[in-house]
């Protein structure tokens, strides 16, 4: 599980639903909530939450150009690859945090990763989760 600590910059609620803006550093992520809590209502900006997403949930872009409709993007430096038989373990360097990306080989081999290589880690805003800090 990726875990990244950041300060609740907006948030904005209609109906049963939340968007969450979150910095993480120089960095504005998004996280979108379904079925708003009693708990969320208590969030407000300068808080300080941490985002949680799982491997598999990153997706990898190299040499990005144009809009994407993804609205987490996050600068990233391949540091590590565990090539197994189906799956690679991309490991990351996001600012001062290193993150993980499970993708097919077949994708990493597609994208020539190396180690050194600049990527963009991509996640849905609604595959973040959001705990308040002091929280497992």
């Amino acid at each position: 599980m990726n875990r990244l600590p950041g300060i609740i910059s907006a948030v904005e609620t209609a109906g049963s639903l939340a968007l969450v803006d979150v910095d993480v550093g120089a960095t504005r992520l998004a996280a979108m909530w379904v079925g708003v809590s009693d708990e969320l209502a208590q969030w407000t900006a300068g808080m300080p939450v941490t985002l949680l997403f799982k491997e598999t949930e990153v997706a990898l872009g190299k040499n990005l150009s144009g809009l994407l409709s993804l609205r987490n993007r996050m600068a990233c430096t391949v540091i590590d690859l565990e090539h197994g038989q189906l799956l690679t373990r991309v490991a990351l360097q996001f600012g001062a945090h290193t993150l993980s990306a499970v993708i097919t080989r077949r994708s990493a081999l597609r994208l020539d990763l190396n180690v050194g290589d600049a990527v963009e880690a991509l996640v849905k805003a609604n595959e973040m989760t959001i705990a308040p800090q002091g929280v497992p």
